[in-house]
């Protein structure tokens, strides 16, 4: 994911996790948060409900490094993206979606979006979005009505659903999901902290939640040196 990364890249610890640790049994529940910032001026992080769907991760991502611009901690939980009616959050999803989305440049690709078969598709491929996002945006714009968006929005649920099934029995790659799980970010400070003697490799592992071989594999996965 390319937010994420640069994300990364500019000092927020992103973590992005479904379940509880590694347990596959300890899932977390989109329906009761879908993310949460911790402000810290040396290691801000942002944790993603990584059950949620990938279009959601995105706006989340949006919406908590907003929070970390005004210093403010908190824990989202959109109902079909829409934010709790707190003033914080409301004004965190704004920055969030004129960040994806500029209201501008939306208005006026929507006149053509509108004319085609799949208008939020449209849209999608020309802000690089998902098409959630998309049509989340335009309702923001009031350009359609909330019964409107609402429908899409089930019927694009029911979709993500039977995809994200999909790829659940085709089985995932361990290794990526734990590069994501962990954050790349932090994942590195805690190798580079055990390889240079400045934490104990069991501390290592505790922060990591892998051990041993797997560990070693962890670390020459984010570019280390067996």
């Amino acid at each position: 994911m390319h937010l994420r990364l640069r994300t990364e890249a500019a000092g927020i610890l992103i973590v992005i996790n479904g379940v509880i640790g590694n347990n596959n049994h300890r899932k977390l529940d989109p329906n009761e948060f879908r993310g949460f910032v911790l402000s810290d001026v040396y290691a801000p992080l942002v944790f993603i409900n990584g059950a949620d769907f990938k279009a959601a991760q995105m706006f989340t991502i949006a919406h908590e490094v907003a929070h970390l611009w005004i210093d403010r901690e908190g824990v989202s939980n959109f109902q079909a993206m829409q934010p709790a009616p707190i003033r914080v959050e409301q004004w965190c999803n704004q920055v969030a979606a004129e960040f994806l989305v500029p209201a501008v440049e939306l208005s006026e690709a929507w006149e053509h979006a509108m004319n085609s078969q799949e208008p939020f598709e449209a849209l999608a491929a020309r802000f690089k979005v998902s098409t959630i996002v998309a049509a989340r945006r335009v309702l923001d714009l009031g350009l359609i009505s909330k019964k409107q968006f609402v429908e899409f929005y089930d019927t694009y649920q029911k979709d993500e659903r039977r995809r994200k099934e999909a790829k659940k029995n085709k089985g995932g790659d361990f290794w990526n999901t734990q590069s994501v799980r962990v954050g790349e970010r932090f994942g590195t400070a805690v190798v580079q902290a055990a390889r240079e003697g400045r934490l104990l490799y069991r501390e290592a592992y505790h922060l990591t939640g892998l051990s041993g071989k797997t560990f070693d594999r962890f670390a020459e996965n984010l570019g280390f040196r067996v």
